[in-house]
């Protein structure tokens, strides 16, 4: 399979308007303008949002000009395409926050002395009202209303914000600003990417494409969602990472060696030929966790991460897997709750307290239920894998 076929195929639900224009598109060796539009409307990315980044980066390595688009402007709408409710308004300083940790994370994908970023507030704030009218003239409110998750709002007696109409618009409208001939995102943005189109063909009769991945599933077989808890995240330390892999259903690996890695189409193939031959799924998915801490956190750490997780989770061995801590002096009077914020184990007070109410921590074997202090020598279990051991 060459590089274009790949591209074309690798993760990829749907090509609009179709695959074999693109193909002669990417064919006819002129430099295209891409892009991939990500809102800061949280801090982290999850290995779900790193599909999008994996299509972007190969379009990079073939020389295209593309962009990576920090969407500061539209967060202050926020998208609802897979939203079964408004999302919160966010300030500009709560944008500009998450933002700080995108760049940061997508490093780790992408490679931006090859990748361009931007942000839409370069143009979207210059719009004057009356150049925000001319663009709605292109859409019709029939069209979003009709929309599956927007009907059913209405249908609910949901509120619908007029805001949420202009979205689409202001989508299309950064598209047509950067000139863009491939729009890439998931199959949920697809509505949105087409307004992207319509004003390429209505402002400067250009065909545009759009290449809809489709969606890596999180750890629960649902689509991968801070919300639902099932998420990898890009930034999860290694231990974490490969723990969260290995809790992955069988049915997910090839999903995973696809979209989640730059494992190579050939050697994919193998693997799905050695699953199919009956190969122990526990082998791949080892295989699989490796691959993705080692590409994430780098080769040096996928071994160590393995490790731990075996002597965890296969040995049962706590005290020789669990991650050693030594107080400092203004640790020591510090209560557990207090211990595990300090240490970025648990990431608030309330969580802490879930925690507590889920039955989810305990010391030397036995589950706690309020918070307390810890001594030296105690065994620390924090959810399903964290593991500290106080020295």
């Amino acid at each position: 399979m060459d590089a274009i076929e790949e591209l074309l195929t690798r993760g990829v639900e749907n090509i609009i308007p179709n695959k074999e224009k693109l193909r002669a598109l990417l064919i006819g060796g002129r430099k295209l303008n891409i892009y991939l539009g990500i809102d800061p409307t949280a801090t982290n990315i999850h290995i779900g949002h790193a599909v999008a980044l994996r299509k972007l980066q190969a379009f990079a390595k073939l020389g295209h000009n593309v962009t990576f688009l920090i969407g500061d402007f539209t967060a202050l709408i926020g998208d609802t395409s897979d939203k079964e409710s408004e999302r919160p308004i966010l300030t500009s300083e709560q944008i500009e926050k998450n933002f700080q940790t995108y760049k940061e994370q997508a490093q780790k994908i992408l490679d931006f002395s090859k990748v361009k970023v931007r942000h839409n507030s370069e143009w979207l704030k210059k719009l004057t009202f009356e150049e925000i009218i001319k663009l709605t003239y292109h859409f019709s409110a029939g069209d979003f209303y009709s929309r599956e998750l927007i009907k059913k709002r209405l249908n609910d007696g949901l509120h619908v914000g007029l805001h949420e109409i202009l979205y689409p618009v202001m989508q299309g409208y950064d598209s047509y600003f950067m000139d863009t001939d491939i729009q890439l995102g998931g199959t949920d943005q697809t509505f949105n990417m087409q307004a992207g189109r319509v004003l390429q063909k209505d402002l400067r009769d250009k065909e545009s494409f759009i290449i809809a991945n489709g969606f890596l599933e999180g750890t629960d077989g649902r689509k991968m969602s801070k919300t639902w808890n099932n998420a990898i995240w890009i930034n999860d330390e290694p231990n974490e990472m490969f723990g969260k892999v290995m809790s992955l259903r069988d049915e997910l690996i090839m999903q995973y060696f696809t979209l989640a890695t730059n494992t190579s189409i050939g050697e994919i193939q193998t693997i799905r030929q050695r699953l199919a031959s009956g190969e122990n799924p526990m082998v791949l998915k080892k295989e699989l966790a490796r691959r993705i801490v080692g590409e994430l956190h780098g080769e040096r750490l996928a071994e160590p991460s393995q490790e731990y997780f075996e002597n965890i989770f296969t040995k049962r061995d706590y005290k020789s897997g669990a991650m050693e801590i030594t107080l400092n002096p203004n640790e020591q009077s510090l209560t557990l709750g207090q211990l595990l914020i300090s240490l970025s184990l648990v990431p608030s007070r309330s969580e802490f307290k879930r925690l507590l109410e889920q039955k989810a921590i305990n010391i030397n074997n036995s589950v706690i239920s309020q918070d307390c202090n810890v001594k030296i020598g105690d065994i620390i279990k924090v959810g399903k894998r964290k593991f500290i051991k106080i020295v």
